[in-house]
């Protein structure tokens, strides 16, 4: 078992080397600067390396884009100028850029300690609550940072936050691919996301905000408290169409014991409502970020999610209980026959205008969930047209597989796995079973 350090992190860990504003190298190619050691992954858009500086012996990670089209380079200039603005200990830091024929190569520091992502999936990371809110907390604080420069992230997730050593905490925000400046005084909506964690604004095409960055630590805070995803479908479709109704719950068994303040925070960051989240700025002075122990204590470890059954979204009529006559509140005695047939008759009149009223608000509140659906229904069919059709999009929407890719993607091996092979739906037998099934049976009529 790999037991994460839970320790509160103390200063600042520079990078390697001094940030700095980057410039392009123009016809300049990367491999004659760089050594290049071995592949470390595979992005949307490119290839990362781990490479060493022949000038003085730093390794460093190396991205290699395709730039086939003149919008695919300014994908890359946009990345390059964005991460210029944003030198922060807890966001991953530029190191060189080059241009040669058809190639863009980014340099950036080299994080070896994996993905936060890594501390969900793999059971031989043992998580506890502090644990996650150390996590959070980090996360957080390079949110304000980054929103307070006046940019949006657009796709965080668990893949996108490094920790810097197996065993450590600290953490790195990186992958700044989709990221945008973003002026509060002009409307910008956006066509991309990974689907487990956009934000019903993405998906409905209404505008974006700072906010909508918050909704994903909402669900990443989830993940890590959990290891559910709350919104996640057999596929991409079903998986937006749950968030569009913004519809979760705390009632697998996994919650039992973890704090209300971590679902109280959770429940600020996963409200519909863009602008009743909580911003970065709110998140750090929250009660549940706020507690610092002083000393080490025994924390109990997370229990991740063996069984994903739960209830559907809209729970079905349940039998109502009825008042008990025996309440230990009623102290009168009645002696008189006609008196206690009277009363009896009164509280079984009361007891079915009860039971009355409650059935009817349940058939209320089921009346406007399937109206909430139709429209969720509605919003997807417009959303697809968009998808497919909109000059700006990455991705490309697979129709028969109900699949959203990105455009450099050219099969779909498995109808779930559209970023990366560990995604979060296809990872644990509890991310897309049977919890997700019946929660989001009732979407396509089942």
């Amino acid at each position: 078992m790999i037991y994460i350090d839970d320790s509160e992190p103390e200063g600042v860990l520079e990078p390697a080397f001094p940030m700095r504003d980057v410039t392009i190298n123009r016809n300049v190619d990367a491999h004659k600067h760089y050594d290049v050691l071995g592949e470390v992954g595979r992005g949307k858009f490119g290839t990362v390396y781990k490479c060493r500086d022949k000038a003085n012996g730093l390794q460093l990670a190396a991205k290699f884009v395709p730039i086939p089209k003149r919008e695919d380079k300014r994908n890359v200039e946009r990345e390059v100028e964005i991460m210029n603005s944003l030198q922060h200990h807890l966001i991953i830091q530029l190191y060189a850029a080059y241009e040669y024929q058809k190639m863009m190569c980014v340099v950036l520091e080299l994080i070896e300690g994996g993905e936060l992502f890594d501390r969900v999936v793999d059971d031989e990371f043992v998580l506890t609550e502090r644990v996650c809110r150390v996590f959070i907390r980090q996360v957080c604080e390079a949110m304000a940072f980054i929103h307070g420069n006046g940019i949006v992230h657009l796709d965080l997730k668990p893949e996108n936050i490094l920790v810097l050593t197996q065993k450590g905490n600290r953490i790195k925000i990186i992958d700044f691919g989709l990221a945008r400046k973003f002026d509060p005084d002009k409307r910008l909506r956006v066509l991309f996301g990974t689907p487990e964690f956009v934000a019903p604004e993405v998906v409905n095409f209404d505008c974006i905000s700072y906010g909508t960055d918050m909704w994903s630590v909402g669900v990443i805070c989830y993940v890590l408290i959990s290891g559910l995803s709350p919104f996640m479908g057999e596929n991409d479709i079903e998986t937006m169409s749950n968030v569009t109704i913004a519809k979760y719950d705390f009632e697998d068994e996994c919650f039992n014991g973890i704090s209300p303040e971590c679902l109280d925070f959770i429940a600020k960051l996963l409200a519909k409502d863009l602008s009743t989240r909580m911003t970065a700025a709110e998140c750090m002075k929250h009660k549940w970020l706020q507690q610092r122990p002083a000393t080490a204590a025994t924390a109990t470890p997370i229990t991740k999610a063996a069984s994903a059954a739960s209830k559907s979204r809209l729970k079905s009529v349940s039998p109502v209980t009825a008042p008990s006559e025996s309440s230990e509140d009623s102290t009168e005695t009645i002696e008189d026959e006609d008196d206690e047939e009277e009363v009896a008759v009164q509280q079984a009149k009361q007891k079915d205008q009860q039971q009355d009223e409650e059935l009817a608000n349940l058939c209320g509140d089921a009346e406007l969930e399937n109206k909430e659906l139709d429209a969720t229904k509605d919003n997807l069919k417009n959303f697809i047209v968009r998808w497919e059709t909109h000059p700006n999009s990455p991705y490309v929407f697979d129709v028969e597989g109900n699949v959203i890719a990105p455009l450099s993607e050219t099969s779909y091996p498995h109808p779930r796995r559209t970023h990366g092979a560990d995604s979060l739906s296809s990872s644990r037998g509890e991310y897309g079973s049977q919890r997700q099934r019946d929660r989001h049976a009732l979407i396509h009529g089942k």
